[in-house]
């Protein structure tokens, strides 16, 4: 009986739409383990997870019975949802439309892991933007600026 076999790691990034601030710190650590459940639900192995309070990063090992674009619209349904019947806000919280995906080898889990982990002190640094450009350009992914992220500066 043959079987499939796979290694897909997956690093995921998307943004809070209108490139808002509304991810807290008081309830950051609650929404990663919510979207953590999510991945293991849909049988995808989380391998780190942070972000800032406009984005998030989120590196996964991929299961391939989901398409990448299933698995984040998942995410962010499922956060939305969440975020919004907990009352975290306000105003309303949504997740722009669009994401990165950027896929990785083997060797490369521990480099990104300890890159996503670290996220508040990169960013003292390099803003988001400098950020997503930079990994565009790294993987020669063609991008146009007005179909980027809304940045704001």
């Amino acid at each position: 009986m043959s079987n499939t076999y796979t290694q897909l790691y997956i690093q995921l990034v998307f943004a809070v739409k209108g490139r808002k601030n509304f991810i807290h710190l008081e309830w950051e650590d609650e929404l990663q383990k919510y979207i953590t459940a999510i991945v293991q639900t849909d049988k995808h192995k989380m391998l780190s997870i942070n972000g800032m309070p406009d984005h998030i990063h989120i590196f996964i090992g991929l299961n391939p019975a989901i398409a990448i674009s299933d698995v984040v619209k998942d995410i962010k349904r499922a956060s939305n949802n969440w975020i919004n019947d907990k009352g975290f806000l306000k105003n309303k919280f949504e997740w722009q439309s669009g994401y990165g995906a950027f896929s990785y080898s083997r060797s490369h889990i521990e480099r990104v892991c300890n890159y996503i982990a670290n996220q508040k002190e990169h960013h003292a640094k390099c803003s988001f933007k400098e950020e997503y450009i930079r990994t565009l350009k790294l993987f020669n992914i063609p991008f146009k600026d007005e179909y980027l992220f809304e940045f704001y500066e």
